[in-house]
């Protein structure tokens, strides 16, 4: 088997092979936006407003509502004493939570 062949086969192996998991993902991404219809339905029945800024900081929000992620990671970060990877983390995940339902 020539050496052309061979890098084929091991391509064709691995692009299938990430297609295999990128489905896996595609299917846990799909429970986890059923679950969260399932919560807000609960959360609506039992009238309870989720408030995803609760326990953040006023300048904080003040940043994100402005679009100024760094801002607000710098924010986080003198307010808390989190590390970056944890107040980049927290922030992101705030704006995932924040972002409207499409």
């Amino acid at each position: 088997m020539s050496g052309a062949a061979l890098l084929g086969i091991l391509v064709g192996a691995g692009m299938a092979l990430l297609l295999v998991r990128l489905a896996a993902v595609e299917r846990r991404l799909d429970r986890v936006s059923r679950i969260e219809g399932k919560v807000d339905a609960m959360f609506d029945h039992a009238g309870v407003e989720f408030d995803a800024f609760q326990s953040v900081p006023a300048d904080v929000k003040e940043a994100l509502d402005r679009g100024e992620t760094i801002l607000a990671i710098k924010r986080f970060r003198h307010a808390t004493g989190a590390s970056l990877k944890d107040a980049k983390e927290f922030i992101d995940e705030l704006r995932r939570r924040s972002a409207p339902i499409v």
